[in-house]
């Protein structure tokens, strides 16, 4: 009778909970069991396991084998719970040495004892990096462990290769730290919009400072484009937020490229899209696109087109930055700190206001329109411009624009600057720390004053006006804010007054 105690992380979230694993050998009839709330793939596991230690030239001990997964109320599901069972059951029965206690264990096991990859690796690795404890995994996944936790994490190819690395006969080298910059997929120019002096500022503003932005004109008039050319004035992700982005794509089972895991995401779905879809949901349940667009950009275009509970459901994450997804037997938190850029016309056919267009829309259909937007989730914007139809002769007598790169260098100095006096980017400023970060010039605290009083702003509507200010004054490199700055933030906020927006 012996008892073996191995250990695996199973990720069912971002949290990455902790499940140990273990096995009891005992005489009687021949047996495997698993208890502790395993699904479907976990109890094939019986035969994964035994096959795999059988046809590496193991022995499977004979008579009763019990493997354990605790914490028992926790569901277990997939299959990465192999390796750990299979090291177990090796060492309850004498033929797997080393101390195991500081060890991690993940992978699924082929019939023949091959390692098989098994995804969302990343929030384990970051679990076992905070522990202070070693992982072994296969080799499929070193690429995503080698990203938090180089130095503490070795890859395998069988079952073999682990039990001669325990015993110390062949010790497998730890996975190498990733090299090479990352690498941003050529993307869009910004200079290739011309004219639009008006959205191509906002667009810089709401990039230096990480602000929801509301594009709305007719159809043609460039909104797609400006928002497409985003995520090309985004620097790199400092590690922490990075780590955290990149955790949420493991566990939605995209994956992560080593390559470019710290460029911001930049996700784009139809407009079709079901409130699970954008929010978060299923069963078991698994991040929505406000998840994978965690710390990057959440792009809606038509945002009037979408299901009127999907429009609703995100004035939730926009505020907490994060989702609750709960389920009669799981409850998930999944962070949600994403930049908004929704694009809009300003009627069902596109042409009001236009004067080189025909709208065909009554003033019922306009309203209609424009009551899909409710006030609440309009104040969740920080920035609404319109995008005017140029005439041919003003797009040829249009200067040449400023290229993408040169104004990525203004939005990276901006955001270094915020950082390096607040901790956070001009956005997430809230409380004491958004009042501290803005000193108002006597002028410029009178004209705030005016336009709280004129708009009827809420206090949420406040505070993100001042926060657009900062990230003017930041862009233009002085400490104070003064009236020039707020006048400016104020112009970018017209199109929620002209939208009925509540301020």
């Amino acid at each position: 009778m012996a008892l073996a105690v191995t250990r695996a992380r199973a990720a069912l979230g971002v949290a990455a909970p902790e499940v140990q694993v273990e096995v009891h050998l005992a005489p009687g009839l021949p047996a495997f069991s698993l208890v502790g709330l395993p699904q479907a793939e976990v109890r094939e596991a019986r035969d994964r396991v035994r096959s795999a230690i059988i046809n590496s030239g193991l022995e499977f001990p004979v008579g009763r084998v019990t493997v354990n997964l605790a914490p028992a109320d926790l569901p277990k599901g997939g299959g990465r719970f192999d390796l750990a069972i299979a090291v177990g059951v090796l060492a309850a029965s004498g033929q797997a040495h080393g101390e195991l206690e500081s060890l991690e264990f993940i992978g699924e096991l082929a019939l023949g004892g091959q390692l098989r990859e098994v995804g969302a690796i990343l929030p384990a690795a970051r679990a076992a990096r905070e522990a202070g404890r070693r992982l072994i995994i296969p080799g499929g996944d070193a690429a995503e462990a080698a990203l938090v936790h180089p130095g503490g994490t070795v890859a395998a190819q069988r079952l073999l290769a682990v039990l001669d690395h325990l015993d110390g006969r062949e010790p497998l080298p730890p996975v190498g730290s990733p090299t090479g910059a990352q690498e941003r997929s050529p993307g869009p120019d910004l200079a290739d919009v011309r004219g639009q002096a008006g959205p191509r500022r906002a667009l810089e503003v709401a990039a230096a400072g990480g602000h929801n932005l509301l594009l709305s004109g007719p159809p043609g008039t460039g909104k797609s484009m400006l928002a497409e050319r985003l995520p090309g004035l985004l620097p790199p992700l400092p590690e922490d937020e990075a780590l955290e982005a990149a955790a949420v794509r493991s566990v939605s089972g995209e994956g992560v490229d080593p390559a470019s895991w710290r460029i911001p995401a930049f996700r784009a779905p139809h407009h079709s899209i079901s409130p699970a879809a954008l929010i978060g949901g299923g069963q078991p349940p698994r991040p929505g696109e406000v998840s994978l667009a965690h710390r990057g950009v959440l792009f809606l275009d038509e945002f009037p087109e979408l299901p009127r509970n999907a429009l609703e459901a995100l004035r939730e994450p926009l505020q907490a930055r994060r989702v609750s997804i709960a389920r009669s037997n799981a409850r998930v938190t999944y962070p949600a700190a994403f930049q908004l850029v929704a694009a809009m016309n300003p009627c069902p056919c596109g042409y009001h206001g236009d004067p080189r267009g025909e709208c065909r829309c009554t003033p019922d259909q306009v309203a209609r329109y424009r009551d899909r937007i409710t006030g609440p989730l309009l104040d969740r914007f920080d920035i609404a411009v319109e995008v005017p139809r140029l005439s041919a002769r003003e797009l040829t007598a249009a200067p040449a624009a400023e290229a993408t790169e040169q104004v990525a260098e203004r939005v990276a100095r901006a955001r270094e600057r915020r950082r390096e006096r607040s901790g956070r980017i001009a956005a997430e400023l809230s409380g004491e720390v958004l009042h501290a970060a803005c000193p108002l010039e006597p002028e410029a605290e009178a004209t705030l004053e005016r336009a709280t009083e004129v708009i009827g702003l809420s206090p949420r509507g406040h505070h993100r006006l001042l926060r657009v200010a900062r990230t003017i004054a930041d862009l233009e490199g002085m400490d104070a804010i003064d009236a020039r700055y707020v006048a400016e933030a104020v112009g970018l906020r017209r199109g929620l007054e002209q939208r009925g927006g509540v301020g």
